[in-house]
This record gives C-alpha cells, structure tokens and sequence, in this order.
C-alpha cells in the first residue's frame, strides 16, 4: 500500500471511530508493524496538523484521534446556540390542530377526524415538543390522551389553551366543503 493510500485510510479510521484508537489497532489494519506505522501515523498527524483543517490529530498515549480544532469553537458554539427548526408537514399541521383544539384528544379521535392513520405525525409532534402524553381516557383499553406543551405555545405566540382563536360556523362550514372535494378528487 502506497503511503498516500495509508494516510487516507488512517484519515477513515480517525473520522468514522471518532474516538482515540489505539496504534497497534491502526498497524493491524494497514497490515504492519506497530514501528512502521506509528511513523507514518505520525507522519500524517505532523502533514495534517500543519494544513488548514476543521479537526486536528492529537497523540493521547498510545492512541490517536481526530479532534475540532480549538479555533473553531466559537462556530460550533453560535451552530448549537442557533439549532434549526424543523418545519412543519400540511400533514403534521392538520394533526397538531386537531390536537390543539379537541385536547386531551386520543389517537383514534385525530385519526377519526383527519380519516387517516396518524401515528407518524402525532409522534413527529411529540418529538418536537409540540404535543405530549397528558394521561390515559377512562374507556375501554385506556388509550392515551395527547395535548399541546407549553413549547406549542410558545412557538405560536399563543398565551393559552383557551386563547387559540375561534372557528366561526362560516369557516368551519368551508374546511368541511374543502375536505370533502379532497376526498371527491
């Protein structure tokens, strides 16, 4: 194996273990002795190191790893500070306000309302935060009862429960128009 080739696999072993591997795990894997391919591990760290690189390879012990750079922390930091939103589906839309305005709701209630399974989209919702398990109904199997969080609330600027905005008889009349030209196409 070219040294090129070398340097590129000790690259993969560093990035994919993400942890410190040892140099006689790196040796076995290049197929050679451990002397050998401490000097060329040490090659590869000291050529790395020296280029413009988000990690660097650092020695601990008698293993290796590949770490970020202390440089870029500041980055990495306003990354976390700053996490991306997930954006809501029309699907996971409709199920959180079906939720929102029937809760404590249970899922053959939604499911009932929308027509559709919706056991990837209450829990989509329950992975962000949106909806929660509030309890178990009093009927036959106890199922479970959802209803929105308090991060529901927030990320729709909505001061409580009780003051989600009303539906008028005049638009509830043409969601149901609406729904069932959907269901007619």
């Amino acid at each position: 194996m070219d040294t090129q080739r070398m340097e590129a696999v000790i690259e993969a072993i560093l990035f994919a273990k993400g942890t410190a591997v040892e140099e006689s795990e790196i040796a076995r894997v290049l197929e050679m002795e451990p002397d050998e391919a401490k000097e060329v591990i040490e090659h590869f760290a000291e050529k790395w190191n020296s280029e413009l690189h988000g990690t660097s390879v650092i020695r601990l012990e008698d293993s290796y790893q590949m770490c970020t750079r202390k440089e870029f922390y500041p980055e990495l930091i306003s990354l976390e500070l700053h996490p991306r939103k997930p954006r809501l589906t029309d699907v996971q839309m409709e199920t959180l306000s079906v939720i929102a305005y029937k809760q404590p709701v249970t899922k053959a209630e939604i499911e009932r309302i929308r027509g559709v399974n919706s056991d990837h989209a209450v829990n989509k919702l329950i992975e962000y935060h949106l909806v929660a398990e509030l309890g178990r109904a009093k009927q036959p199997g106890r199922p479970i009862l959802f209803g929105t969080t308090e991060d529901f609330l927030r990320a729709f600027g909505v001061a409580s429960r009780t003051s989600l905005p009303e539906i008028s008889v005049e638009m509830a009349e043409n969601f149901k128009n609406e729904a069932e030209q959907e269901v007619c196409i």
